[in-house]
């Protein structure tokens, strides 16, 4: 059951009425206004909860930016966020009905390399539980892992595993349309507003613009989720931010057009690449301190997967900030109390392709709902560190 609304008065910090004083019930308060908070504050809205999101930049302006813009549901190693993915994707395809736009979809498929028979086998033990999470994948070999990526060199190959499931979106849309469906439903949305810390026993956020009362507090706050989940008594150990930056690179210096390649992780340096326009989006980790050295490993190693593209033009596209759980599994708990904080951070880059169920798991534990999944393999708990 919601919890029972208390009435108070509050500040409106908007551009129409700053300062302005308005009466009503306390608010569930979604902290972050990337992909999974909006997600979350959307799924709150539409269940009839009274909500504000806070973000203190601009929507979407953390790990939001810094995407590959792929939804998957392939994450190899880890069937529970393949099932979160799983579900999230039907949300994305049903998405039209909530936003009014359709989320675009390019299928591209994924494709993960294995130069050693490890990987292989480790890939085989994964395949049940993958597959009981509903995800399409199988293992290949070598020649048609090479007939799906034409641009690969003579790098070690045994297998390779393929799933379909893997699109090219558009994370600005998805944002948009989140933001959209979330007001639609009732939610306010707060952009420029930093959230400062959060004393869960007094239901109080304070804010920039002062402070707000809650009735409940989601902290979706990304990289910067740690401190304001200790605040509640919840150790997320996330770490510190860590900034995320894509690489574009350009088509082959032969002249050659690009290939229509698939999504693809080299899984020995991790490196990643998916077509985008007549060039590649690359990643390949995180940079770290030494930016420069960073880049000049990734033109190495994107030159001995790919001879083809050695010598091509690379820069950057985009950076972010990122969270990462240890296991690199999302953090979604509730902790128990008058006041409930509940938190969905740690998303470790994929948070895209699991926002729509991460936010429904929230809505689900607000209210007190059996949420569909293993909440309890989402929690944050020391196994999990």
């Amino acid at each position: 059951m919601e919890p029972a609304p208390v009435p108070v008065e509050r500040r409106r910090p908007s551009a129409a009425g700053r300062g302005r004083v308005v009466s009503g019930p306390r608010p569930a308060v979604v902290i972050g206004g990337g992909v999974v908070g909006l997600s979350a504050a959307c799924h709150l809205a539409e269940a009839g909860v009274r909500t504000v999101l806070l973000e203190r930049d601009e929507l979407g302006s953390g790990a939001s930016r810094a995407t590959a813009d792929v939804v998957r549901t392939y994450f190899p190693g880890n069937p529970v966020s393949s099932a979160m993915a799983v579900r999230s994707l039907a949300a994305y395809r049903a998405f039209g009905e909530r936003a009014g736009a359709a989320v675009p979809l390019r299928r591209v498929g994924y494709l993960v390399l294995f130069g050693e028979q490890e990987q292989v086998a480790a890939c085989e033990a994964d395949l049940p539980a993958q597959r009981a999470a509903g995800v399409d994948v199988e293992l290949i070999g070598a020649d048609e892992a090479r007939r799906r990526n034409p641009l690969l060199g003579d790098v070690p190959l045994v297998a390779a595993a393929w799933s379909p499931d893997a699109y090219v979106s558009d994370t600005a849309a998805i944002v948009a349309g989140f933001a959209e469906a979330a007001r639609r439903a009732g939610a306010e949305l707060r952009t420029g507003c930093p959230v400062k810390a959060v004393d869960i026993g007094a239901g109080r956020v304070d804010t920039g613009d002062g402070p707000l009362a809650a009735h409940a507090v989601v902290c979706a706050a990304g990289a910067w989720s740690a401190p304001l989940a200790r605040s509640a008594g919840v150790e997320l150990p996330l770490g510190d931010p860590v900034e995320q930056e894509l690489l574009e690179c350009g088509p082959p210096p032969s002249g050659a057009p690009m290939p229509d390649v698939p999504m693809t992780l080299h899984a020995a340096s991790g490196l990643l690449v998916r077509r985008r326009g007549d060039g590649l989006l690359v990643g390949m980790g995180y940079p770290g301190a030494d930016r420069d050295g960073w880049r000049a490993r990734v033109r190495e190693r994107l030159a001995e997967v790919y001879p083809a593209l050695a010598g091509a033009d690379v820069r950057t596209a985009f950076t972010g900030v990122r969270d990462a759980s240890p296991d690199r599994t999302e953090f979604i708990g509730r902790l128990p109390g008058a006041i409930p904080f509940l938190y969905a951070a740690g998303f470790s880059g994929h948070g895209l392709c699991t926002a729509p169920a991460a936010g429904e798991v929230v809505r689900d534990l607000y209210s007190g709902r059996a949420p569909g999944v293993d909440a309890g393999r989402l929690a944050a708990t020391p196994e999990r560190v």
